[in-house]
Order: structure tokens, then sequence, then C-alpha cells
């Protein structure tokens, strides 16, 4: 699984990886024709009732223990390479990252994403200690004698600094360098910033669709040069406003007549068959 995967960022070909938060969504999005799917932090701390990104209260964040029972049930589910949201890794020394790899190589995910921001603070890793973090999951990998594929992330794009994308471009190859195989840096969308992301980044860059807008198109941010385009939590607070959405016209107008089609109780029987 693993070396497919790894094909998939090396190809001609940039592909769409939607992001799941349980076994049913995964079968669902599998089903629906694409190569591989990602794990969504957001989704799955909602789904818990927990909270996601810059949490201040840990106790209302997901354990790494809650994390990793989930993603191995989305692993088990499809047949298609699943990507997990590790997050920072669960700890901050190289070590935690290197054996949270370990665990997502025995879960059976086929990649993962390490970040540069510190939990439970707005701030991003000292930049020679983010690259050891990656460099250890690196040799984690090279020992495992897989092709798992190590996404580090930067989360360095802010555009209120002047010299933000040099931040990230800068990050971007160091990482590269100490052994991940893609970068994502989430908030870089538009197209002109992604070419020049390609350009000067020496790897596959992944762009999370839907974070701050819902513009734009996944097959032309393809075209553009991404490898890879995720959905991150989109999806899942999509659904979540969905059901809001219902909630309350049930509630003031005793309307069950929901605005979208239903997918049928036999299609979804045949689905989870």
């Amino acid at each position: 699984m693993t070396t497919r995967f790894m094909d998939l960022h090396t190809g001609a070909k940039g592909f769409i990886m939607p992001n799941a938060w349980d076994p049913g969504t995964a079968r669902l999005l599998e089903a629906e024709g694409f190569p591989a799917i990602g794990s969504t932090s957001a989704g799955i701390a909602f789904s818990l009732g927990k909270q996601d990104y810059n949490v201040s209260d840990p106790t209302r964040s997901v354990q790494k223990d809650e994390m990793f029972a989930c993603l191995r049930k989305i692993a088990e589910a499809v047949s298609i390479p699943v990507n997990g949201d590790l997050e920072a890794g669960y700890g901050d020394a190289p070590d935690a990252v290197a054996n949270t790899i370990g665990l997502a190589i025995a879960t059976g995910l086929a990649g993962g994403n390490i970040e540069d921001k510190k939990p439970y603070a707005d701030e991003l890793y000292e930049e020679e200690l983010a690259v050891e973090r990656i460099a250890a999951a690196a040799a984690t990998i090279r020992a495992s004698g897989t092709s798992f594929v190590l996404t580090a992330r930067t989360d360095a794009y802010r555009p209120y600094l002047a010299d933000t994308l040099e931040t990230v471009i800068r990050r971007a190859n160091r990482f590269l360098e100490a052994g991940a195989t893609c970068i994502f840096a989430p908030g870089i969308d538009d197209l002109p910033t992604i070419k020049t992301l390609v350009k000067e980044v020496a790897g596959p860059i992944n762009i999370v669709a839907g974070l701050y807008t819902p513009d734009g198109n996944a097959h032309d941010m393809i075209k553009a040069g991404a490898q890879r385009i995720s959905l991150g939590g989109s999806i899942a607070r999509s659904t979540l406003g969905y059901i809001k959405q219902c909630a309350e016209r049930l509630r003031d107008d005793g309307d069950f007549n929901f605005p979208a089609p239903q997918i049928s109780q036999d299609d979804l029987n045949d689905l989870f068959a």
C-alpha cells in the first residue's frame, strides 16, 4: 500500500485526496473512485465532541490513543492508501515523532503528515528542531523498509507577513533534505502562489482546498503543478453544517423534507456490504 501511495506522488499527474473521519466516510469516498484518502483530525475530533487546532485546553483535544484507534478503523475499512493526519507527532522531541511514525506504519497507514506548529500554542517549532523532527521520522521510515510517504507540514504561511512565502520555501526545502517526501503548506490556495511554490520547492506539493474559502478548483490547482489536493476538515464541517441546517428546519418549521437527497437504505447497505 505504501508503494501505491508513493507512486501517486511521483506520477506525471497530480491527484485529489479527500479526507474521511470514520470507516463509513472512508468507504463512501473510496466508492467514488479516489485513488487515496486522508484522515482529518478536525473531522475525527468533532465526531468525538472534541476540539481541533489552536486548542488551549489539552483535555478538549483528541489524545494519541484515541486518534490511532480511529485511524486504524479507517485504514482497515478501505483497500486504497490512507494518509494520516498525525498533527505535530504527539510530542516535541524528535524521538516522540519517530515513535508516532512507527505506530502509523504499524497501524497500516500509507503516509502521514507531521506539522511544525506547536500544539496548544500559536507558534512554530524553532527551525532546527523542526528539521530534526522530520529527520527522525524519515529515519524510522528507512528502518521499516517501507515506502511510507512522509509529508512535512509547515504552518509558516502568514499572508500579513512580508517574507512569509520565503519562510515557507526555506523550511520546505530543508524538510525535503531531511527526508520528507511531500510538502504541505496550509493557507496557500491561489494559483499564482501555488505556481511559485511548485517552482521553488524541490518536491511534491500538497495544497489543502477549501480551508479559508470555497473558491477555486482542485483540477486547476493540479494544472498549476500541485501533486496532491486534500480537503482537510472541509467535508466534515460541511456535513455538520448540513445537520445543523436540517435540525433548524425541523425545530422551527417541523420540516423534515431536507434540502439534499438522501442515499437510500439499500444503496448504503450495498456500499457497506
